[in-house]
């Protein structure tokens, strides 16, 4: 992947920690008894949050020190 394509593709997984974060307080506030739907819900935002990290260290090259 080109450094735009994953600069795009680091906002659209931003966007969907983001909204996937507003889903679950949601259900959290809402008193949802679903604890499967949240426990998926945790987990897809966990998995968005692993790529988020590993995209963005393709774009930051590691410096040796």
């Amino acid at each position: 992947m080109e450094e735009t394509q994953i600069a795009k593709r680091l906002d659209v997984l931003r966007t969907e920690h983001r909204d996937l974060d507003s889903a679950i307080m949601a259900l959290i506030e809402s008193g949802s008894t679903d604890q499967l739907q949240l426990a998926r819900l945790k987990k897809r935002k966990l998995r968005l949050r692993d790529e988020i990290s590993m995209l963005g260290d393709h774009l930051i090259p590691d410096i040796i020190a």
